[in-house]
């Protein structure tokens, strides 16, 4: 049976040489760190506001946009059967004739 007094110190010279051992990793690390810039990653706070960059959206994407906002809105009231043909006729003719038949059959 080994004495205990030896298992204890060989455990505390383990860990006192893995101590060492992350003392000299941070050491290497931390100019990393510091040398870049910090990125926020945190929710804002209650006073601070969230700063959100604007999407910049051509014409023609703003109205295709708009286009898909209709074309969903018409088919969300539509049993599937109706939702099908609908979507054929999209397939066929475009979104625009899509519109108009969804809200034909919905009315």
């Amino acid at each position: 049976m080994p004495r205990t007094g030896n298992a204890i110190a060989r455990e505390m010279r383990a860990i006192r040489t893995t101590f060492r051992q992350l003392a000299r990793s941070f050491g290497r690390i931390a100019p990393i760190f510091t040398a870049v810039p910090q990125a926020r990653t945190a929710a804002p706070t209650a006073g601070e506001k969230q700063i959100r960059r604007k999407p910049r959206l051509t014409l023609a994407t703003r109205a295709a946009l708009k286009l898909q906002g209709r074309y969903m809105g018409t088919m969300r009231g539509l049993p599937a059967t109706k939702r099908a043909i609908v979507k054929k006729v999209r397939a066929e003719k475009g979104i625009r004739a899509a519109i108009v038949a969804a809200r034909r059959m919905s009315a």
